[in-house]
């Protein structure tokens, strides 16, 4: 295939158009296709050729359209750099006082630092990662040690606020006021589902991180992909999750955002779980482990920004409950009885949103249900 240009190959796929009768438009498809197979040898290093390397193939070879879209998703930004960190640069300056301690997180050249005081003293550390892309926490180092500061930054009030899940925490001196240290096994998990190449086994490797989520993190293989790609050997495609249960999903999603199992075998109870968004759907009634249309991917793309177009989750609720059910497999389920109120803004009444434990943020609840008014949180 390396002989053929890319222009080569677009005039023989429009060739065939004549000979096997194919439309026009199918064609073109398969005239792209054709060309971005091209683009593969142009983009192999020179060791098998000899000639000078040109840029090596990555994801964005093919999959253009999706890689620019995933560089605003979230999830790609669950790690903000500090020296570019948009919060930070719009807040140089941010300040509380709790539980007789008061907390500061000033910016400038690139750096944040972050300091805790009181009537003995102070301390600071610098910021080296910040978790999360809207609401963010610091993990901070000292003595070797990993700890979560106790104080989190929470864009509705823009200001610092306490840390979700450290309400209950009375610390006693600075460094517990400074934050609540983390164990090994919460500093893997943090780690590896904000960052990229942070683990490896039980050990972290902090010093060759990338900040945010890259495709290998979901799509396992990618780089072998990639690699065998520049080659043209296309027998290692990585496999699609759309290919997964629904059950199977909530519990590759549930790695990070927490599955049912995990969160019951912790005994987590309370509002303060509502954002563990896996568990939630899979306490729904409606839940069904084989039926795609309650997938986490069903309603969301992980590739890009998150929706919030009330109707096009409408779309998502009516593919089950609407009034004329489809023939076939795919065909609304019995049980699945329709809105006496209303055919719009079904989340807004089914899937509340729920404030979480000292305020500063909501949370969409996923737990599927008919709400009343004055019901208490369902655990």
């Amino acid at each position: 295939m390396s002989a053929w240009s890319a222009s080569s190959w677009r005039n023989r796929a429009l060739t065939s158009r004549r000979i096997t009768g194919r439309s026009s438009a199918a064609a073109a498809a398969l005239a792209v296709c054709l060309a971005v197979l091209c683009a593969f040898p142009a983009a192999r290093t020179s060791a098998k050729q000899g000639k000078e390397a040109t840029q090596p193939v990555t994801c964005g070879t093919c999959h253009v359209g999706v890689v620019n879209s995933y560089a605003h998703a979230p999830m790609r930004h669950a790690m903000e750099p500090v020296a570019t960190n948009p919060t930070l640069l719009a807040h140089p300056n941010l300040t509380v006082q709790q539980n007789g301690y008061s907390y500061t997180v000033q910016t400038s050249n690139g750096k944040s630092i972050y300091t805790v005081s009181d009537a003995s003293g102070n301390l600071s550390l610098p910021i080296h990662w910040v978790f999360g892309q809207h609401s963010q926490t610091f993990v901070l180092e000292k003595d070797g040690k990993l700890y979560e500061s106790l104080v989190s930054y929470y864009p509705r009030e823009q200001a610092l606020a306490t840390t979700p899940g450290d309400q209950e925490l009375k610390p006693k001196n600075l460094t517990e006021a400074m934050g609540r240290e983390l164990s090994q096994w919460e500093s893997l998990m943090c780690f590896d589902c904000h960052a990229s190449g942070a683990t490896r086994g039980t050990h972290l490797t902090l010093d060759k991180l990338t900040m945010g989520l890259e495709c290998e993190r979901c799509h396992q293989g990618a780089q072998q992909h990639m690699a065998d790609a520049a080659d043209d050997n296309f027998k290692t495609i990585p496999k699609p999750l759309k290919r997964m249960s629904s059950g199977d999903v909530l519990n590759f999603c549930g790695q990070c955002h927490r599955s049912w199992e995990t969160v019951v075998r912790n005994h987590w109870k309370g509002p303060a779980y509502v954002r563990f968004q896996p568990y939630r759907l899979q306490n729904s009634r409606c839940f069904a482990a084989d039926d795609p249309r309650i997938s986490c991917l069903a309603c969301h793309d992980p590739h890009q920004p998150v929706n919030h177009d009330q109707a096009f989750y409408d779309k998502k609720c009516l593919a089950c409950h609407a009034q004329t059910k489809a023939a076939g497999p795919a065909a609304a389920p019995s049980n699945a009885k329709t809105c006496p109120v209303a055919k719009a803004k079904c989340s807004t009444c089914h899937m509340p949103r729920v404030e979480l434990p000292g305020g500063h943020a909501q949370f969409t609840d996923h737990q599927i249900r008919v709400v009343h008014p004055g019901d208490p949180y369902p655990n």
